[in-house]
Formats: C-alpha cells, structure tokens, sequence
C-alpha cells in the first residue's frame, strides 16, 4: 500500500484552512485598507541591496535567545521547551541561525513586515513550532470580536488563522496602523540610478569593441542599392568576429572614415556617492559591508542596527508568547549577544583584567569573549579580597579602626565571628 503523501502546507496549517463566519473587514483610524501585500518591484535583487541586508541578516542571526523569569530584584533563566526551540530548531526545517536569518531578511526586503506562525499543541497550546510565512498578500478581518488574518500564497492557498497567532515584525511604521510602510518610494529611485549606471558601463563597453566609420565613394555616380551593397561586403568581410586580425582594405573607389567613440561613464567616485545612499538607507556602510570594520565602527553598527532588532524581537516574542498572567509573574524572552566577541584583543584583555576582580565575569564568561570552549566548574566567578561587599562596607570600615585603636584600648573585644569585620562595646 503506497505511503500517503503530506506537503509541508499540510504538516504545518493542517489540511482545512480555518472558516469564519460573519466576518468584516478591518478598519483602520487613518483610511487605509487592511491589506498588506509583497508583490511589485523588489530592491532585494539589487546586488547593493542584498549585501546590505545580507550584513544585517547574518549578525542578527547570532542574537541568542533566552527565556528569563524576573522575580522581584532577582533574574532566573528558564531553561525550557520555548528557549530550546528559539536556540536550536525553531521548527523541522531550519535551525535557530537560519530561522532568524531569514526572518530578518523578510523584514527588511518583504515590503518591511515578516510574520512568524506561532504552532500550538493543540491540548497544551504551548508553542511548539515557528515558521517564517512566504506570503503574497494578506488581509485583516474582524470575527467573534477578535482579529483575524487572511494569507494568500503563490500556490493559490489560503490560511485564515488568529492574529495573535503570529510574530509581526515590521520597520518604518508610520502612516499605517498596522504595517511597516514599502521601500519603494525611499529606494527604488536611487536603485534605478543604478541600474541606469550598470547598463551605461555595459553599452560603453560593447560600443568600444566595434569599429564605428563612414565609407566615403569617390564615384559619386554609384547607385542607392551599390552603395548598399559594398556597405554590407564591407561590413561582412571586416567587421565579423573571423577577422582576427581587425585590419580592413579598400581600393581607390572608397575612403572609410572612422568616427570616434567616446562614451561617458560614471566615475568611481561618483559611483561610491550612490551605492552609499543604498547602505545609509540600511544604517551600514562599506566597512561593515566589506568586513574590515574598526571596533568603534562595529559598535556603532551594533547599537544602531542590531540592538534595536533585538529589542523588537524581544517585545514581540513575549508578547505573543506569553498571556497576560504568564508576563505579570515575570516571563520574558529576551535575545542578547556578546558584543565583547567582536571587540580586539586588547580591549578584551583589558575589560577581563579590569572587572573579573570585582566577580562580574565567571570563568566561561572571561571565556566565551576569547571564543573558547567552556570547562568544567567554568560557572564560578573568581574575586579578589581587596574588594568587599557593599552592605557591610560600613562594618568593615569601623571594624578597621576598631583594630587601629585595639591596642591601647582593654574594653576592645573580638569580632562576631564575620570574616574581616570586628566591633567595639562602649
């Protein structure tokens, strides 16, 4: 008996998209449509463009996400089901580097919005899946007082599900209530200089390769259909690409004429002005593009670029991931990195040296931002004695002149049993 096929549509949305009843299309404050679509022209063609995003894409991929639980003054890590799917497979088909990669890829090529489908247990409804949504369109409706979304996808499908069942990540969010605003207004007029530019340079040089001349007959009395025709022997004989040799011969009858090609390109310089329009349109620059950024140039990058995309990340993940109740008890997913990585040798040593003293850094941590393995009992944090604990810095002062004063003084007595600390009975 044959295996019975499922598609991907099927593994993930089932095999019945979600009917609604009385449904109303949703209204906007400002006029707009609800409806968001990706079709129309795309800057992620452009080679530019790809770069660009590409640089952002690929860094922001290495935020790692954590669930945390915030209680009172104190931070506890939830190492749980959530966090293992953000870190290491977010579903079946990609890991957590290609899951992001590609989500913020959507966000800044896909018209400024990208979507996540949260997938629930349908017993527990604890997330057990994300996918990123390759849609053509989508449409925003009202059913049973709860807002509905309406996909549209290049095979014709159609998904009908909640909407708070998605991630929505959006950038340039200004007129729409909903949506993140198109690039095509801010981008494509400077893209299609571009173009305009790339396609200038080709024809310059496939017009430099050819030999451009008049024939001039001194027999005047030659017909229209001669002149054509030794204009054609002339033009098969010489300048077909069997004529290696590039060298043309004419009698008496005729004189050529050669007419000079001189075509205007775009300087280098000019050339560098518009490619960093594109690159300032992404908040990145050639450095960055080019990976050969100094430290201040990545941490610029960083807090500009990546930092805000972490704190998006961030908000929406645990809104969408937590109810009401789950956030007010302190349940959070926050995605951070080590920017320290990035930093050079010498700041690193620098930093260690100057905090891993004062107990801020464990062993793994001094590690991790020399890019080494973590060991074994790498959680413990190392502490000099010439540093002492806030609280008892009062008792510690007074215990030290208690000691100054000890020895003139009968009534002194010993400490109370803490280490470094001592009082005086008056």
């Amino acid at each position: 008996m044959p295996r019975e096929r499922r598609s991907i549509w099927d593994k993930i949305f089932g095999k019945e998209p979600k009917q609604l009843t009385n449904e109303t299309q949703f209204k906007f404050m400002n006029g707009y449509i609800p409806v968001f679509t990706t079709l129309g022209e795309d800057p992620y063609d452009s080679d530019i463009v790809r770069s660009a995003i590409h640089v952002i894409a690929s860094n922001a991929a290495k935020l790692k996400a954590k669930h945390i639980r915030r209680l009172s003054n104190d931070v506890q890590h939830v190492n749980g089901n959530i966090e293992r799917l953000l870190t290491v497979r977010p579903n079946e088909f990609m890991n957590a580097y290609d899951f992001f990669y590609k989500i913020v890829t959507q966000l800044y090529s896909n018209n400024n919005n990208a979507f996540i489908y949260i997938r629930r247990d349908p017993y527990t409804e604890e997330p057990i899946g994300f996918y990123p949504i390759d849609m053509t369109s989508m449409e925003l409706v009202e059913a049973q007082d709860e807002l509905f979304v309406k996909f549209q996808f290049m095979n014709g499908k159609r998904l009908t599900a909640a909407y708070s069942d998605f991630i929505h990540l959006r950038r340039f969010y200004k007129d729409n209530d909903m949506f993140g605003e198109s690039n095509a207004k801010a981008l494509m007029p400077t893209l299609d200089m571009i173009h305009t530019t790339d396609e200038g340079i080709k024809n310059a040089v496939k017009s430099s390769a050819f030999l451009r001349g008049l024939i001039k007959f001194t027999n005047s009395m030659l017909k229209n259909e001669d002149i054509k025709k030794q204009r054609d022997e002339f033009v098969q004989d010489y300048m077909d690409v069997s004529n290696n040799g590039g060298i043309a011969a004419l009698d008496a009858k005729a004189e050529y004429q050669e007419l000079k090609n001189d075509p205007k390109m775009v300087d280098d310089k000019q050339m560098g002005v518009i490619e960093e329009k594109v690159y300032k349109y992404f908040g990145v620059n050639k450095s960055i593009i080019m990976s050969d950024y100094t430290e201040d140039q990545w941490n610029a990058f960083y807090e500009n670029v990546i930092e805000p995309l972490a704190i998006q990340l961030s908000l929406e993940f645990s809104s969408k991931l937590f109810t009401d109740c789950e956030r007010g008890h302190g349940n959070e997913i926050v995605f951070e990195s080590n920017r320290l990585q990035y930093a050079s040798n010498t700041t690193k040593v620098n930093m260690i040296r100057d905090i891993a003293p004062l107990g801020i850094l464990s062993k793994n941590e001094a590690r991790e931002i020399f890019n080494l393995a973590p060991i074994e009992n790498g959680e413990e944090f190392i502490q000099t004695l010439n540093v002492v604990n806030a609280a008892k810095a009062d008792q510690y002062q007074l215990g030290q002149k208690g000691k100054a004063s000890e020895g003139g003084d009968k009534n002194a007595k010993s400490s109370d049993g803490e280490k470094g600390t001592s009082t005086i009975d008056n």
